[in-house]
């Protein structure tokens, strides 16, 4: 039938989007791909290659052994059958620590370094910050599989009986790192500063956080602070486990529990109302 003129028709509805979470999660071997190709870009012509993923904390490690355990003295207590070695001691909160530090860094950088992937087709752009976030945790699970080996050469074969506490405490860390990943990627593409300030950002929060330094030392104002910073928690609860030999306390737990969950949901929220913005800012 010809339209009459000056007669208004009702607009065609558009298809119903499918939601960003149906697309993640339909998209597994893409996702399976993009880390894969992460995984090999990351230590591309390097002559030590993965060696790098235990050459870098453990230069942190000696570093910081040196200037806090040597030189501030900083002493902190025993853990499992009188284990004291600092190194040890460090690296139980310094190894979550840097797995959360690299996998937020790449996953700002992510979707500015795969911009003519993003024009050319179309996909769930939160695989791009998702699978940076996986890439850090393949690297991490190394390191923490030699920790607890290392652990157990000194003595503390509690670390194995610890291990499903410790991987649960990975994998809130994998949300927390996501969430935060998200939300930083998409401001990145519009202020491209974010990922510089956050160079400077992580040194600061670094030092926020009882890692280096046992959380006994904090008192008034600064115990106040590191009580608000969701990594304290976070720290403390993988060194109870695998350095002392103990639970975390149900509080710290659940801070981190709850630290992750919103910052996730945050971190989605805002990436799936920009999402559709992505290749215009890029």
């Amino acid at each position: 039938m010809t339209a009459v003129a000056g007669e208004e028709h009702p607009a065609k509805p558009s298809p119903p989007r499918r939601s960003a979470w149906r697309e993640v999660r339909n998209s597994r071997e893409l996702f399976a791909n993009l880390t894969l190709r992460e995984l090999r870009s990351k230590y591309k012509r390097s002559w030590l290659g993965w060696g790098w993923s235990m050459v870098n904390p453990l230069a942190y490690t000696a570093i910081y052994t040196i200037v806090f355990h040597f030189v501030l003295r900083a002493k902190p207590t025993p853990g499992v059958n009188g284990l004291s070695v600092f190194a040890l001691w460090l690296l139980c909160a310094m190894l979550p620590w840097n797995f959360f530090q690299t996998a937020v860094n790449a996953a700002i950088g992510s979707l500015p370094a795969n911009d003519n992937l993003i024009k050319k087709s179309y996909f769930p752009r939160q695989l791009l910050p998702i699978s940076s976030v996986s890439a850090a945790l393949v690297s991490h699970f190394i390191e923490m599989a030699l920790l607890v080996l290392a652990l157990a050469a000194f003595g503390d074969y509690q670390a194995f009986i610890f291990l499903p506490m410790t991987f649960l405490l990975i994998m809130l860390m994998v949300v927390f790192a996501t969430g935060l990943g998200l939300l930083l990627a998409v401001a990145n593409v519009y202020f491209r500063d974010v990922q510089y300030f956050m160079t400077i950002f992580f040194l600061a929060w670094l030092y926020l956080t009882p890692i280096v330094y046992p959380p006994t030392v904090l008192h008034g104002t600064a115990l106040f602070v590191s009580k608000l910073n969701p990594m304290t928690d976070a720290t403390i609860a993988f060194r109870d486990g695998l350095y002392y030999g103990t639970l975390p306390g149900l509080y710290g737990l659940g801070a981190v529990i709850a630290a992750a969950a919103i910052t996730f949901a945050i971190g989605w929220t805002v990436f799936a109302r920009h999402e559709a913005r992505l290749v215009e800012e890029l």
